[in-house]
């Protein structure tokens, strides 16, 4: 007589099924466990590699640009940014380009990066500029009442342009827009207008 048979009889089918479950429970944790650590002992991908330099140009729409200092915070997230990051001046806007290397959703709309900094947003608008670039455009009132005008675009490596992060981000990842990327941001005191 089989253990499964001698147990049926002795104790009963019910017993046998819980008896079954309990196991297969047990098997599918062993499973989990056994998986769990054989990923962990995968290594994992390298990083991809960030750029440490990049040559930004020296000129915008005609005008010298000079480089500008990071803050600690830029910094920190440039850090770990798929790319390069810049801030620039031309004397009358401040200029921060991003090289993305990857599709990332590191590359956030300037819009939330001011409202997280306390700006209120205002005025938002499609615009073309002399050049007949498309720019995604607001005005600021800040801290202290500081206003600024801020227009944004990102441009692929076939001269696509985007207005839109997130609409840049899905093209990327999807493959339908290839990089690297060109992402500028101009901030320009209201004054100055």
């Amino acid at each position: 007589m089989s253990i499964p048979l001698f147990l049926e009889r002795c104790f009963g089918n019910r017993f046998l099924n819980r008896i079954a479950h309990k196991a297969g429970f047990a098997l599918v944790i062993v499973l989990c466990l056994l998986w769990s650590a054989g990923s962990a002992l995968r290594p994992t991908p390298p990083a991809p590699p960030v750029a440490s330099f990049h040559e930004w140009p020296s000129h915008w729409d005609g005008a010298p640009l000079r480089p500008m200092a990071l803050g600690a915070v830029e910094q920190r997230f440039a850090e770990r940014f798929p790319g390069a990051i810049a801030r620039l001046t031309d004397g009358r806007q401040t200029l921060v380009m991003r090289q993305v290397n990857a599709p990332t959703r590191m590359l956030h709309p300037a819009a939330d990066c001011y409202r997280a900094l306390g700006f209120r947003i205002g005025q938002t608008r499609l615009e073309r500029d002399p050049q007949d670039r498309l720019w995604r455009c607001f005005v600021t009132d800040g801290p202290g009442g500081q206003k600024l005008r801020v227009c944004e675009r990102i441009v692929d490596a076939e001269g696509t342009a985007f207005t839109d992060t997130s609409a840049w981000y899905w093209a990327a990842a999807g493959g339908r827009s290839k990089g690297p990327w060109q992402a500028v941001t101009l901030a320009r005191p209201i004054a100055f207008e």
